[in-house]
């Protein structure tokens, strides 16, 4: 049992914790959550006895084993694989004992250890798990120090997997992760029988492999029973109780039935579009656990756009003379939402880089509309940041005629604020640095964006605020992420990358994981015939659909069905554009009327007059709503 009675912690002369109280029996799997910089890894550091309490106590069984997972590695000559196995420190122990031992007695002791520890099988074990995470079999020989920073956390993830113990403690495990990864780590994290703390923004991780929560919140910790949708009902009661948190959480409900509203006329038109209503009918219903969110911001309209905006043709990508994806055909118009699948290298980020411009072509051609405005996010957006700059500086740069206040206004939004947005962001941290990439990228009013792992370094409120922005983006988007509650919730078509080409997938995410879990042989639980699996085999529930006996034909099809259905696109975005004045102009109405000195006898006229121009205005937005609906459904009919 690990018990904190009566804790505070300070670091820095900051308080992260008074007065703490928490219990948690063996067995139990934990997910510490709370805002970056609550004390999360401070209480990591805590349980491993690294830090001292400033006042209280932490009890934790004395026979216990802890293993943990590092963050950082040093440039080491060992073997992947060797740095791995030197997680079993007890094994390494006895092998270094056994090498130097001229004992005959003591000899056979330690092979009697050895036989204990299951000694033959601990190589295949580290194998196994650096296959789980997405390593290839002919680097487990490769030196440490030829990984990338990435990979090197992988490789101590490994590690603290290949380590027995009773307390496993992991922070940010899926940081470096792609989805197959991940998938594979739920798997093993599910299998193992001691007590599991997990610190981590991945919602849908956290629901499948923990049953409890504890909430870092205010200086304090509060126990939550249930996974991590679980915690947000319950927290959520809570903070209804709240007047200030009850208005905030009706704006959010309304915003998210506005959405439903807007696109459930095409709840027909394919099982994608079905899975995403149904999630954002479930957001509409967890959404209060969010209401003193730090972070509300959305994606400006923008202000033109190309039909496509970007179209890849008989495209060759890779680096250098090795192509990674070949035949690639693509075009992105406005609306277009897509999700990119696909096990670790299979060129998800290439073909990413490619239609960012970053990367370019080695066959083929890549076509720009004439009003592409492209917001590319990858993790070197946050090493190109000016770090001696303001985060203010830094926008103001892009756009040099705007207000000061403006800027302010805009980065308080990313919960960028006061001498954070003033001041030099050279001491950011990495989910502080992310939220400022993420931030320049909104402020330029992309119509086109591509996301490359977006919410690696934020924390859950971060994820959950940029799943609604991007809900209300009104360009195109793809996005490539192990976050399977964030693609869920923000992409309407699925492209599986793999064996060199990129196609559409049939299925959705539970498919695709189905699939990813049926072939895989490093799985814990997967059956030894799964390794006869051919890897490259196409996932697609229903791959025949995907076939076509003349593509040229298809294509000429899809061009007619585009040029069709033009004139009702156009007719939708201009009611869509009415229907957004005429509710500015409602409000700004509402606000008038609320000042009582209207209704004194001398602004009588003035107020019959704002009282009309309402009601003209409702009417006429009762009638536009009427017509858009008709219009979504000609065009739901046209597509069918």
């Amino acid at each position: 049992m690990i018990e904190f009675e009566q804790l505070s912690l300070l670091r820095g002369g900051k308080t992260l914790l008074e007065n703490a109280d928490l219990r948690l029996h063996d067995g139990e799997r934990v997910a510490l959550i709370g805002a970056n910089g609550s004390g999360k890894s401070s209480l990591f550091a805590l349980l491993r006895g690294e830090l001292e309490p400033d006042t209280g106590s932490v009890r934790i069984p004395p026979n216990w084993r802890i293993a943990h997972m590092a963050q950082e590695v040093s440039a080491s000559s060992r073997a992947a694989v060797d740095y791995v196995i030197d997680g079993h420190e007890e094994f390494r122990k006895v092998e270094a004992e056994l090498s130097d031992c001229g004992d005959d007695m003591r000899l056979a002791e330690l092979h009697g250890q050895l036989d204990a520890l299951n000694a033959y099988a601990i190589p295949s074990q580290a194998e196994q798990l650096l296959l789980g995470l997405g390593f290839k079999p002919d680097q487990l020989q490769t030196p440490v120090r030829e990984f990338s920073g990435g990979w090197r956390i992988r490789l101590n993830l490994a590690q603290a997997l290949m380590r027995p113990s009773d307390l496993l403690l992991l922070d940010e495990p899926t940081n470096h992760l792609d989805m197959d990864a991940t998938l594979w780590l739920e798997q093993w994290l599910q299998a193992y029988s001691g007590t599991l703390l997990l610190i981590s923004h991945d919602r849908d991780f956290i629901d499948a492999t923990c049953n409890q929560v504890a909430h870092l919140s205010n200086h304090s910790l509060t126990h939550y029973r249930g996974n991590y949708s679980a915690f947000e009902r319950q927290r959520a009661e809570k903070l209804a109780q709240q007047q200030s948190a009850y208005e905030k959480q009706q704006a959010e409900i309304a915003h998210m039935e506005n959405f439903i509203r807007r696109f459930k006329a095409k709840a027909t038109k394919a099982r994608q579009a079905q899975s995403r209503i149904k999630a954002l009918e479930r957001m509409t219903q967890i959404a209060p656990a969010h209401v003193d969110s730090p972070f509300s911001f959305t994606f400006p309209v923008p202000e033109k756009m190309s039909d496509p905006l970007l179209t890849l043709t008989q495209a060759t990508l890779g680096y250098g003379d090795t192509p990674i994806l070949r035949d690639i055909k693509l075009s992105v118009h406005p609306g277009s939402r897509i999700g990119l699948l696909g096990a670790n290298g299979a060129g998800k980020s290439t073909l990413l880089k490619t239609l960012g411009g970053v990367q370019p072509l080695l066959a083929g051609q890549r076509t720009r509309g004439e009003h592409l405005a492209l917001g590319y996010f990858s993790q070197h957006q946050l090493e190109s940041l000016d770090l001696d700059a303001s985060p203010a500086t830094q926008l103001q740069r892009l756009a040099p005629k705007a207000r000061e206040q403006e800027i302010l206004n805009f980065l308080g939004s990313f919960n960028i604020r006061g001498d954070m947005a003033s001041g030099s962001c050279r001491n950011f941290s990495g989910g502080e640095k992310a939220r400022l990439a993420l931030a320049i990228i909104v402020w330029q009013k992309p119509n086109l964006l591509l996301l490359d792992e977006p919410t690696n370094h934020l924390d859950l409120e971060m994820c959950q605020a940029l799943t609604v922005a991007l809900q209300g983006f009104e360009g195109a988007l793809i996005v490539v992420s192990h976050d399977r509650h964030l693609l869920r919730n923000t992409v309407d078509d699925l492209l599986l990358v793999n064996a060199g080409r990129a196609t559409p997938y049939d299925g959705d995410l539970d498919d695709y994981r189905r699939w990813l879990l049926s072939r895989d042989s490093t799985s814990p639980s997967a059956e030894t015939t799964n390794a006869s699996k051919d890897a490259s085999q196409q996932p697609s529930p229903s791959a025949d659909k995907n076939k076509s006996p003349d593509k040229k034909q298809a294509r000429q099809d899809a061009a007619a069905a585009r040029a069709r259905l033009a004139p009702l696109r156009k007719q939708i975005k201009g009611l869509e554009a009415g229907m957004d004045k005429a509710q500015r102009r409602l409000a700004e109405l509402e606000e008038s009327l609320a000042d009582t000195s209207l209704y004194e006898a001398a602004n009588k006229a003035r107020l019959q007059e704002l009282l009309k121009e309402q009601g003209e205005l409702r009417q006429q937005l009762e009638s536009q709503e009427e017509e858009w609906l008709l219009a979504q459904e000609e065009m739901e009919q046209a597509q069918s």
